[in-house]
């Protein structure tokens, strides 16, 4: 069966903006032009919005999508299975949210009685959900699967008190270093700061701190493209210049 544009888009549940603008950046194009000018999608294309649709719900950019299902070793079936796996995930998580939210309500009746630990629980699950998704990867390669293991079951285990400081340190963290980062030095005191609560920061998530460990990482901040994507979001060069501070800081700058 075909469709045009705006049959695609109504069946998709998109908008004949977001259909055009995929033809633009070239992620999906319509099988072919009609006499009349319009564009047509086949049962190919049809297929291929989907696959785009699922990577956007889990969060997924375009640029990142495009490059997944433009590979011509593409294979829909494990990126189905890949879909499922992940959504599973997501409504384990969310299920675990809504299960929060009703002993809070319960309590709040004075029905039950809540743990600190049960408050939290869910909030620190998706914390290690998030980073698995994110940065699973990379982490387990450079790292190993241990280390990231040891990593999850600390954050976990958090209490209240450590959960809530552990949130106020990452927004102190980036708050810092964009201050640090309009100086312009990174061996400047902002700048210095802003690795020193990095330190601190990590030692929500590591046993053992070691200055190496540290240096590594902020390397992989400017080799890893979503590394640098975050720590770019605002200002191109943010992630070279947190990396240059963090090799001073632990004594590991070699670039003098």
């Amino acid at each position: 069966m075909e469709y045009t544009v705006q049959e695609l888009a109504k069946l998709a549940g998109v908008s004949t903006r977001t259909l055009r603008y995929y033809d633009e950046i070239d992620i999906l194009k319509p099988a072919r032009i009609n006499s009349s000018g319009y564009r047509i999608y086949g049962q190919k294309e049809v297929d291929k919005l989907q696959q785009i649709m699922f990577y956007r719900e889990l969060g997924v950019s375009l640029g990142q999508i495009k490059e997944i299902i433009c590979d011509p070793n593409f294979d829909v079936i494990q990126a189905l299975k890949r879909h499922r796996k992940e959504l599973l995930e997501k409504r384990q998580q969310i299920d675990l949210l809504i299960s929060n939210v009703e002993k809070t309500i319960a309590e709040k009746e004075g029905k039950i009685v809540m743990t600190d630990k049960e408050k939290f629980e869910g909030f620190k699950k998706k914390l290690v959900e998030e980073n698995e998704k994110k940065y699973g990867k990379e982490v387990r390669e450079k790292y190993g699967e241990d280390a990231l293991e040891k990593a999850n079951q600390k954050v976990l285990s958090m209490s209240q008190e450590q959960y809530e400081e552990l949130e106020r340190l990452t927004k102190e963290v980036l708050n810092t270093l964009d201050a640090a980062f309009k100086t312009g030095d990174p061996a400047g005191e902002l700048a210095q700061k802003a690795a020193d609560l990095h330190r601190q920061w990590l030692s929500f998530y590591w046993d053992d701190y070691s200055k190496e460990a540290h240096a590594g990482l902020a390397q992989m901040y400017v080799d890893d493209p979503r590394f640098r994507a975050y720590y770019d979001r605002k200002q191109p060069g943010t992630a070279e210049f947190f990396r240059d501070a963090i090799l001073i800081y632990t004594g590991k700058n070699h670039r003098a």
